[in-house]
């Protein structure tokens, strides 16, 4: 056996990974009576919900009081990685979790909020889809968990090491902070009035143990997560760029490349989506000045401008009729090409 150097560490493997997060929730979970899993469909959220639900049915993490999971549904989820997501929901069900749906409000919906409102399309500055499509819905039903259970509760979530290095300098922050272990999971303790403290169970995951506890979550549990893992781009043909396929929502305007969804249309079964791609240049599109109104500035007493002469504002009305119009086109042409598929 060689011996490793000084600047050399043992690599993590999956039951080793595994090991680490039992200790984790063991730690953490035993100081809850009631625990909330966020779930979202992804990648890391479906390892971290179904590695739960199995230590649990396995005896090898005590079972709280009660187990609650919350699966955000923007409405703006691919189609596989949704069908995915309520299957699993099911599974648990049939298991005997509380797992539960949550959407956001109509008028927060991305469609409502952006022709109805006029607000532009989600940016790298200005991203609005994240809190109102997603986060909201989740608070809204998080505060209704706390007045129900009457006490704070163990959130717990499939952040992890490695998603992005914005998220991890937030996590370095905060294990520096209060002298935490990534390896044992990333705990944040909030205050007494807040409605939970977070847990990140598989923090220190590498993503290939990511990828294969989703196949044998799927193949040895049960659980219907293959398919999660072809959309994000664990199997790669031969000069294709691996495992970054992150977004799930349908024409994400944030990306570059629409990875998960280039994947998902070379599948003959979702061929018929390949009209989304043209969704995404469209968001492009209408972020453009001449599609948006100009906000006159306003003055104060001493005549002074109180604000920026022409700054942008929301889209105009002539803009949102034409979004429109090219949206239900995209979406016409979609259920076109399905009744084909079908035939």
């Amino acid at each position: 056996m060689r011996t490793l150097s000084l600047f050399e560490e043992e690599r993590l493997t999956l039951p080793k990974s595994i090991e680490l997060s039992v200790e984790s929730l063991r730690h953490y979970g035993s100081l809850y009576k009631h625990w909330v899993v966020s779930f979202s469909g992804g990648k890391d959220s479906s390892a971290t919900v179904t590695l739960i639900a199995d230590l649990i049915k396995k005896g090898s993490i005590l079972e709280p009081e009660s187990l609650t999971i919350l699966y955000a549904d923007t409405r703006q989820e691919l189609p596989p990685l949704h069908a995915a997501a309520l299957g699993i929901l099911e599974e648990l069900r049939q298991r005997g979790f509380d797992a539960r749906v949550v959407q956001p409000e109509l008028d927060h919906r991305f469609f409502v909020y952006m022709l109805g409102r006029g607000v532009p399309p989600p940016s790298n500055t200005f991203r609005w889809c994240t809190p109102k499509l997603k986060l909201m819905s989740i608070e809204r039903e998080l505060e209704a968990l706390r007045q129900e259970r009457g006490e704070k509760f163990l959130m717990l979530t499939g952040v992890r090491i490695g998603e992005s290095a914005a998220r991890d300098q937030r996590i370095a922050v905060s294990c520096t902070k209060d002298g935490g272990e990534c390896g044992q999971g990333w705990f944040q303790h909030t205050s007494s009035e807040a409605v939970s403290d977070i847990l990140a169970p598989i923090l220190h995951w590498r993503v290939c143990h990511v990828w294969d506890w989703l196949l044998q979550a799927d193949l040895e549990l049960g659980f219907p997560t293959f398919e999660i893992a072809r959309i994000y781009g664990q199997e790669v043909s031969d000069g294709e760029e691996p495992l970054n396929a992150r977004t799930g929502c349908i024409g994400c305007p944030l990306v570059e490349r629409d990875a998960a969804l280039e994947r998902i249309i070379r599948q003959p079964q979702w061929t018929y989506l390949a009209p989304l791609q043209k969704l995404r240049p469209l968001y492009w599109e209408i972020r453009k000045p001449q599609y948006r109104l100009r906000k006159h500035g306003e003055f104060k007493k001493d005549g002074s401008l109180a604000s920026k002469q022409n700054r942008l504002g929301p889209l105009h009305i002539e803009a949102r009729l034409q979004i429109l119009e090219q949206v239900l086109q995209i979406q016409d042409e979609v259920s076109r090409q399905a009744r084909l598929n079908v035939i």
